[in-house]
């Protein structure tokens, strides 16, 4: 029988290396957490100063595109003041507004249904889901069709019927406290009691109507007029900044309201003010455009995957709003035969996206 012989130097080394290492120094650890805070920064910042530059290209081409080219020059010269024969009318008065319009509505739709599936913690809680469009849309037909309004009429219709709408949908959820997930079955309740309403007023409609309500619902930018425009763009300065400074409070409220509140955010003013601004220009822009199809549901959730996690996506969001509805106008207008309004693009884009979310959420075992 042979018997081994440890070497004792051997043996040293052995005890040595499992001798455990203290505890890592703070100073390192702090190091670190802020190396990584700037690298999550400043890629957040490229990929949004990516996505400003890409609507700018976007913005230059709507302008320039036509059945008449105008060139750069000729296209800034317009929009200086100087008069160029042909492109000041058909820039300045007809692509300018357009173009306008598509940038701010989109903006505004991404803006709005980030807040919403941020606040509500649930990629499926964007206005287009849970009513607050359903409601403008209802309001808007029932005013065309039963009214005979046309014009400002119908987006004052629009805009009070998204309001009542959410108001309604809020006051529902909100018994014995706030619940996302009451909020979400509650809107998609509503959402399908107002599309019967939509359903029940069309049948009803004369052809005249009929068409001026289907343009409508559809969602276009064909109407893109600088009165129309005046009321958005107003709404849009306003309320952009305020929820812009809500960012901080609006990315806490993801934690949920236990650790917000210890975080030291008013939880209900918070969610009060951001739920408010929100609906306010999701109103406006739909009153504006009609209820273009999806793109306050796909802008978020696109945005976030650009960008990451680490940061606020209301810029972002709304950059990606921007661009869907810049580039779906541009793709119904030229890439076809037949020219379609961009809500139609903007449909064919979300529903594929609406049924992957929804097998992606079901087996990862989620639910609203």
């Amino acid at each position: 029988m042979s018997t081994r012989t440890l070497d004792p130097a051997s043996s040293d080394t052995t005890a040595h290396a499992l001798v455990p290492l203290g505890p890592p120094d703070p100073a390192h650890v702090q190091a670190a957490i802020v190396a990584g805070r700037r690298t999550r920064t400043r890629r957040h910042l490229v990929l949004t100063l990516t996505l400003a530059a890409s609507v700018l290209v976007l913005l230059a081409v709507s302008l320039m595109v036509g059945r008449t080219f105008y060139g750069p020059g000729e296209v800034l010269r317009v929009i200086l003041g100087h008069q160029v024969p042909g492109a000041s009318f058909t820039v300045g008065e007809l692509r300018l507004p357009r173009t306008a319009m598509g940038a701010l509505c989109g903006s505004a739709f991404g803006i709005a249904g980030v807040t919403f599936q941020t606040m509500l913690r649930n990629p499926l809680a964007s206005p287009d889901v849970i009513g607050i469009s359903a409601g403008a849309s209802a309001a808007a037909v029932f005013g065309i069709v039963m009214l005979s309004l046309s014009g400002t009429a119908v987006s004052l219709m629009a805009l009070g019927g998204a309001l009542a709408t959410a108001a309604t949908i809020y006051l529902l959820s909100h018994r014995s406290g706030f619940a996302g997930t009451r909020l979400i079955l509650i809107g998609i309740g509503v959402a399908s009691m107002l599309n019967s309403v939509v359903t029940y007023v069309l049948s009803q409609a004369a052809a005249w109507d009929l068409q001026s309500a289907m343009q409508w619902l559809t969602g276009s930018l064909n109407g893109a007029t600088w009165q129309v425009l005046t009321p958005l763009a107003l709404s849009w300065a306003v309320l952009v900044p305020v929820m812009l400074g809500q960012g901080r409070s609006l990315e806490i409220l993801r934690l949920g309201d236990e650790s917000a509140t210890s975080l030291g955010v008013s939880v209900t003013r918070s969610r009060v003010l951001l739920f408010i601004c929100a609906v306010a220009l999701l109103a406006f822009a739909t009153a504006a455009s009609g209820p273009i199809a999806f793109v306050a549901f796909m802008a978020g959730p696109i945005a976030a995957r650009i960008v990451g996690p680490g940061a606020s996506l209301l810029v972002p969001a709304a950059l990606v709003g921007a661009l869907l509805v810049l580039g779906s106008d541009l793709v119904g207008q030229f890439a076809f035969d037949t020219r379609y309004p961009v809500g139609v693009i903007t449909g064919v884009l979300g529903a594929p996206y609406l049924v992957f979310l929804l097998i992606r959420t079901n087996k990862a075992g989620g639910s609203l």
